[in-house]
Order: structure tokens, then sequence, then C-alpha cells
């Protein structure tokens, strides 16, 4: 094992994972994980981390590499995180609060406002709804705000001592013209006339953030001074851990949320903003769908029924014809954001005699996850984006089944890329690229792989769920209202600060 080594961290909701490339081998060399949960007790919506317990599990993550190579030979780091968190820092750079994540829609009410005063959507997760949140709730934490910072950059000061974004993760925010790569001072001054002064700089793709420092070093075993990766937020790492560095590659990701991106040479608009604007973190764009609603809701399924894990509950799903003998599963656990319905939850419909079987149920689950994933598909089609070929990555990748329904119910071919972790990948190859130079998407060619063969369309299969797309719309309308199938588009308005 003789060439340049670069460790690439993904600092997740459920866990941290961690992978070291060797980049002339064209293979990890090293991998590690550390698992942790949401705070518990807190109101419902609320979902929050402390950002400790993430640097606690970066550093066990480091501690368990190191017991398999020499991390003296790591060149560069990147870092990868969940998107849209909300870390507040005062003037002495101590964490307020703990953070609200993606997944907390407690915030609902400041996003409406938002939208309202700005004239176009902002998501209940997005972080510029949860500072407007801690601005009317927890006044005094508010006074004391001094930084604003989202999870992996938080990371990244740990790591340099340096307070940075990139426009990938930043466009997440709400805060940031996608366009423009700008902080737009319309939306800050909205929330509070001082918000903007609280946002560090913005840095390219391609520009380390700072050097590791000599703290981060006697903590995580890591050479002092090695350029750390502005890295980016987990989509933008995935995108690049799956080779969506040029047009025609889209990627979906199962993980607790579900996300179908694909890279664009210009900026993709949706009018009525349910498709996200985002920026890449190679210099690109990612126009993104996001559901709140994936993997946790299989997990939900398991616990309703004791001495089953999913492994059982696939195998029993598979005996099950699809469309689950009528059984339909609206998925909508943690509320929804396409649709936009952040305060929904979850429904069964068309129970009879023998449907509540565990395979039964589970069937209908990965259905309806399918189904509402295929929703924004659509709207993804109709900007203009091409998604015949689909990567599938993320922890819920690994299910055959689900895979097979994906391909039937999108109409796609699905390929499963062999390193599941594309996000942590995405941060190491991006840590490569500022070192080594040159294009990160032929060093994308070179490093992601496939597992298996493509899972192509069943013509049948795809027409029965063409039908039964309709019958899962139509009880989502019944169900949340009309306006959970066509939102009007907020009107413009001139910003002003919320009251």
């Amino acid at each position: 094992m003789s060439g340049e080594l670069y460790l690439g961290f993904d600092v997740g909701t459920q866990g941290t994972k961690a992978l070291v490339v060797d980049v002339d081998a064209r293979t990890v060399v090293a991998r590690a994980s550390s698992s942790y949960e949401l705070i518990g007790g807190l109101p419902p919506g609320a979902a929050e981390q402390h950002p400790d317990t993430w640097w606690n599990a970066v550093r066990e993550c480091a501690r368990a590499l190191g017991k398999q190579l020499d991390l003296g030979r790591v060149r560069a780091v990147g870092v990868s995180g969940q998107q849209h968190g909300f870390v507040a820092l005062d003037a002495g750079m101590r964490v307020i609060r703990p953070a609200k994540l993606w997944c907390d829609t407690s915030t609902a009410a400041e996003a409406r406002e938002l939208t309202r005063v700005l004239g176009r959507h902002v998501p209940a997760g997005f972080t510029a709804s949860k500072i407007l949140w801690l601005k009317r709730h927890e006044p005094e934490h508010f006074a004391r705000l001094a930084h604003v910072l989202l999870p992996h950059d938080w990371i990244n000061w740990k790591l340099t001592g340096e307070l940075a974004m990139e426009a990938g993760d930043a466009s997440g925010t709400a805060l940031l013209d996608p366009v423009t790569r700008r902080f737009d001072a319309r939306a800050c001054y909205a929330i509070d006339e001082r918000l903007e002064a609280k946002l560090p700089r913005l840095v390219a793709p391609d520009e380390p953030v700072g050097r590791l420092n000599d703290e981060a070093k006697r903590e995580l075993g890591l050479p002092a001074g090695i350029p750390i990766a502005p890295g980016g937020g987990d989509n933008m790492c995935a995108a690049i851990g799956a080779g969506a560095t040029r047009p025609g590659v889209a990627v979906l990701s199962l993980g607790t949320s579900a996300t179908v991106f694909a890279y664009s040479r210009t900026p993709v608009l949706d009018p009525e903003g349910l498709i996200a604007p985002f920026c890449d973190s190679t210099g690109g764009w990612l126009p993104l769908l996001c559901v709140m609603n994936a993997t946790g809701v299989l997990h939900e399924v398991a616990r309703a029924f004791a001495g089953h894990d999913l492994d059982s509950l696939t195998r029993a799903a598979e005996r099950v014809a699809p469309g689950s003998d009528g059984l339909l599963f609206l998925p909508y656990l943690q509320g929804e954001r396409v649709p936009d319905l952040p305060e929904a939850t979850g429904t069964l419909l068309g129970i009879r005699p023998g449907s509540l079987e565990p395979g039964r149920v589970f069937r209908a689950a990965l259905e309806g996850v399918s189904l509402n994933i295929a929703w924004g598909v659509a709207r993804l089609r109709a900007l203009g984006l091409v998604l015949d070929d689909l990567r599938l990555v993320g922890g819920g990748a690994r299910n055959a089944l689900w895979a097979r329904i994906l391909a039937d119910v999108l109409d796609a071919r699905v390929l499963c890329l062999a390193e599941t972790e594309s996000a942590a990948l995405g941060a190491a190859l991006q840590a490569a690229w500022i070192t080594r130079g040159g294009s990160l998407d032929a060093l994308a060619r070179e490093l992601v792989a496939f597992e298996g063969e493509p899972i192509q369309p069943e013509s049948l299969a795809s027409a029965a769920y063409q039908r039964m797309q309709a019958t899962f719309r139509a009880a989502v309308e019944r169900t949340y209202g009309p306006r959970s199938v066509a939102r009007e588009r907020p009107a413009a308005h001139q910003a002003r600060e919320v009251e």
C-alpha cells in the first residue's frame, strides 16, 4: 500500500462514517463508523443533536481508523455533513444550544412566514426558519448569537479554527442566492438586520478551508498542517462519490430521508420551490428533490412487529404481489417536504381482514415511499432533467426488493454502487482534488464502481405502478386537502424584517 491516502468523514443524523481512500490503488483501505441518536423527550416535531455528539463520533472513527493503518500518511481530509442544521455559536465560539436538524418541523410557522415575506418557498427544514425560530422562541439565546454554521462547517471549524461555508451546503439555508453564489442580503434582513454579519465567509469548492490545527492533530492522530477541503452537504458529497459530476448522471439516496439529484451546468429553478436549486460542491449545480420519509418508515414498521427485522420483513414482502392487495401507505411519519406537508402524519388506507400481515404492511411501506419519491421525480423531469439511469446509494440501497420496486415505479434503470457510503467517499475525493488538482470528474470516474447487474424496469409492473401513482395522489389530496397536490405559487413581496 504505497499510494496517497485521503480521509473522508460523513457526519449524519444517525451516525458518522469515515473511510480512507488510496487514490492511486483506486480502493478504500480503511473504514469506521460511530452511531448516535437524536436528543429524546423533545416536543413533537423537534429534532435536535448537540454538536459535541458529532465531534465525539469523529474522534471515535479516527481512533478506529488509526488501528487499521498509519494516519500519518493521510494527505488531506474532507467532511460531508447532514444539511440544513443550525449550529448557533456565541462570540466565544461556544455552542449556545443543541442544533436543530434538517428533520425538525417545529419551525413550520416560521417557514410559512418567510415564504410569504420573500415570495419564494422556504421549506420548514431549511436553516433560515430555524434562525427565525430561535429569535422568536428563545430570545435570550438569539441575543448571544454571533456565528451561524452548518453541521459540517462546525466540524471544519474544529479541525482548522476557521469559520467558512461553501456554496453547496449554504444553498440549503435559504440564505444564499444559488445563481450568484452569494448570500442574499434581502433574505437575511427578513430575519434580522444583523444576521448577514453573523454568516461566515464563502470559499470555493477547490479552495481549502484551512489546515489541521494542533488540537485536532492531538485528538485525531492526523498530521498537523494537512489541508482540510471545504467539504459539503451530504447530498453534494454523495454526488461526487456516486459520479454525478457531469450531466446525465442521477443519484437516488435512500437514508432517513430520500433525495434525488443530478448534476447541471446551469441553475435549475422550480417556480414553486419544491425542487431545491442547490449548488453542488464542484462548481456546478445540483437540483434536488428531498422527501423526509424513507428508511425511517421501514424501521417504524419493523418496530411494530415484534420478532421481525428488516431482512425477515423483506422476505415476507417478496411473497406479496405489487400493489400490496390494495393496502396504501401514505408515509408521512415525519411530516413531508414534497409534497409540502410539514405537519402531516402517516396514514394507512385500504385495510381489510388480513391486510395487517407483516409482509403486506412492509411492502405497502416500500411502495408508499417509492410512490412519493416518484411524484417528486416527475417534477424533476418536467424541469428538464434526464433521469433514465439512477445510481442508488445510502442504507436503503442494500435492499434488493426496494431497488426492484424503485426501477418499476420510476420506470428507470437502477444501478447499485459498490461503495454505499458515497458521501464519505465524495468528501475524500474532494480532498484529493484540492491537493492533486486536475479534473474531479475524471477522478470520480476512476473511483466509482458498481455492484451487480443494472435493474431494468419491467413494463407490466411499471404500467401497474403508473395507475397506482394516480391512486396515491388522489388519496393524498383527499386526506390532506387539495393544496397538498397543487400548491399555489407564493406572490412576490418586498423583503422586510418579520415582526
